[in-house]
């Protein structure tokens, strides 16, 4: 469905605020502006992930290259330049762009001469194919290509002038050839990977230089650092016929890589699988097809002691695996696609990490220990294994998970880390100290925490008496009455509390009760979670009016702002240096992800499925801006909502996938 012309491919400012992604699902991806430019320090055509998922390297940044005609050479890319200049000027030769599932297909256009582009991954694998089909014309071409390079973090950037070798190396195919770049330079204590680069045809030759001064313009919008260095590793040469592919192969593996015709087949062919398992009928709307294949991007594979566990990617570029993230999509990426093993084996890899009670924050993009600042991962994981159970009918799993979350309860019964317990006079349950951030709003300036919400949260509540109820309903099923009878009475305090104390005159629920300064009535997007979870706590009227107030102040085409506007802290505009950013981030900025709570609370409230649906028809257009075949992280609070952040957002796109299949069905009845 994301196919553009000339209308698109011919306006410079259009082709550049629109990225293509593909991954590898091993943490590895390749990501770029339809242009050619690259724009982020994360654009790249290989980023392997040398420690699934994390330890991303970046290794190819760009491709320059050219087109001959009979002696006349016409760009095939584009470059910005940190003196402002724009050269060369590639995208006006872009006929068209499409995606073939996630592959990005570029169609280039010189007179008669139809160059066909194509780029994928290898799926498990830290290799990249780029492949350029000679498909229409009369004329002798050659392509002309320099691989422009860099060996770091995908965070960083660099800065250029140390020495690289280049040698050549053995190919795997007859007539091709290939080089092995060493770039001598480390990660820490850890020396950085050589990479290869092989051809199936032409000649590809050391020529080694630095090229000076790229620039980098989002990350200037952004104010970071926007100017870098990239390394041409070497030219390749290529005269093609007619119907003559050029394929360049781009790796830190040193076996031998599929023939680029064998692993377009497998890659084409897995994807199609993956839409026969979510849709077997065939019966789904090409938008929905399109973002079954955006979920699987963000599952990976995550090494455990050695063994292979699956874990969620939150968002691509720079996101690693965060808990709450994981256990929030993983219903729409996993359940509502049809894949319940990948969502049996990520609650499995994670119940390895519970500690005190809690799931972790996230897993750091190192070798590091993860994070346990969070108290909302643990409560959602519950959501995940109760949706896993109906949706799955995975006893087995709901077994072996049980003490897992019979710990967790008692953990926070007892206290854990950060000042979370239940509070034994009303039994909800209370989180925080000073300093801290535990809540999906969890921005943090140096000691200043943007959205302090220590205290009662009413998503928190929620979640826990979602959690004891969920709790309960389990110990019944595998036979554990009297901690079924516990739990049970322990939810029936916590609801008649949270209606006590929750319900603020205005109208709506408080955001946080008994916190630092009180009890907070800021009109927040928080509250849908009474309504929108399986067990609810609000009903009736009460209900009605949650819903009412997100729709009248929160609900924009693109999600719910993080703050109603009539607010005094309210910030519009997502933008600016980290500081500004920051500062925005949950003070009106638009959450994607939390249109789906939204959908179901409205249909529970209303019952009317195709109103409730038409909430999503503007995440159906926005497939085609921003990260094509995907949906973003972030949009303007104010109009026209421009989409922020980044590109791809696991729980935007699952809880979309999540909401569209709970109630499509309902349409019929």
């Amino acid at each position: 469905m994301i196919h553009f012309g000339r209308e698109v491919t011919g306006h410079l400012d259009t082709l550049l605020r629109r990225e293509w992604l593909v991954t590898n699902g091993i943490g590895g991806y390749a990501l770029g502006s339809l242009a050619g430019a690259r724009t982020r320090r994360y654009h790249s055509l290989l980023t392997a992930s040398l420690q699934p998922p994390t330890l991303r390297t970046l290794t190819v940044a760009n491709m320059d290259a050219w087109l001959e005609i009979d002696g006349r050479r016409s760009p095939m890319v584009t470059h910005e330049w940190a003196a402002g200049v724009v050269l060369p000027d590639g995208y006006r030769h872009l006929e068209s762009f499409r995606l073939d599932g996630t592959i990005p297909v570029f169609v280039w256009a010189v007179g008669d001469v139809r160059i066909v582009q194509r780029i994928w991954m290898a799926h498990g694998h830290n290799t990249t194919y780029i492949t350029y089909t000679y498909a229409r014309g009369t004329s002798n071409v050659r392509l002309v290509l320099k691989p422009l390079c860099s060996c770091r973090d995908h965070h960083d950037l660099t800065k250029g002038g140390y020495h690289i070798d280049v040698e050549p190396s053995s190919a795997p195919w007859p007539n091709g050839q290939a080089i092995t770049v060493l770039p001598h330079a480390k990660r820490g204590r850890e020396p950085l990977p050589a990479f290869r680069i092989l051809t199936n045809a032409g000649s590809i030759t050391p020529d080694p230089e630095w090229w000076w001064s790229f620039h980098l313009s989002t990350e200037k919008k952004r104010g970071l650092d926007n100017q870098e260095d990239l390394f041409s590793a070497a030219t390749i040469n290529a005269d093609l016929q007619l119907g003559n592919t050029l394929a360049v192969v781009l790796t830190v593996e040193a076996g031998e890589p599929l023939p680029w015709h064998d692993a377009l087949h497998a890659e084409q062919r897995r994807q199609a699988d993956l839409l026969t398992l979510a849709d077997p009928d065939n019966t789904a709307p090409d938008w929905v097809h399109q973002l079954v294949l955006a979920a699987d991007q963000f599952i990976v594979t995550r090494n455990i002691g050695g063994e292979p566990g699956k874990s969620v990617l939150a968002g691509f570029p720079w996101f690693s695996d965060w808990g709450r993230d994981t256990m929030i999509a993983l219903h729409g990426l996993t359940l509502a696609t049809g894949r319940c093993t990948e969502a049996a084996a990520i609650l499995r890899t994670f119940a390895r990490f519970v500690d005190r009670g809690m799931l972790p924050n996230r897993f750091p993009d190192a070798a590091t220990e993860p994070e346990y600042n969070t108290v909302d991962a643990t409560l959602w994981y519950f959501q995940a294994i109760y949706a896993c159970y109906k949706t799955c009918g995975d006893d087995q799993a709901v077994r072996e998970l049980y003490p897992v979350l019979a710990d967790i309860l008692q953990w926070h019964i007892d206290g854990t880390r950060y000042n979370i317990r239940v509070d034994p006079d009303d039994g909800l349950l209370f989180a925080g100290q000073p300093g801290s951030q535990l809540t999906w709003m969890d921005a943090k300036i140096d000691d200043w925490v943007v959205t302090p919400r220590v205290g009662k949260s009413v998503e928190i509540n929620a979640l826990w008496y979602n959690a004891l109820r969920i709790a309960a309903e389990i110990a019944t099923a595998i036979g554990e009455t009297a901690q079924a009878e516990y739990y049970t009475s322990m939810a029936e305090r916590a609801y008649a509390s949270f209606n006590d104390r929750f319900w603020y005159s205005g109208g709506y629920l408080y955001d946080v009760v008994d916190g630092q300064d009180g009890d907070d009535p800021t009109l927040r997007p928080n509250q849908i979670f009474a309504v929108s979870l399986p067990f609810p706590l609000l009903e009736g009227g009460r209900a009605r009016a949650v819903v009412d107030i997100c729709s009248r102040e929160l609900v924009v085409s693109y999600g719910l702002r993080s703050l109603a506007p009539d607010e005094t802290d309210y910030v519009g505009h997502y933008g600016g240096d980290p500081l500004q950013r920051d500062s925005a981030y949950h003070q009106g900025t638009v959450w994607s992800w939390l249109i789906g709570p939204f959908v179901s609370a409205h249909y529970r409230v209303y019952g009317n499925a195709k109103v409730a649906l038409s909430y999503l028809e503007p995440l159906c257009d926005h497939l085609r801006d921003h990260g094509l075949g995907t949906i973003s992280e972030i949009f303007d609070g104010d109009p026209p909502h421009t989409p922020r952040g980044a590109v791809a957002q696991a729980w935007s796109v699952a809880e979309v996938l999540r909401v569209w299949r709970d109630l499509t069905p309902k349409l019929k009845s």
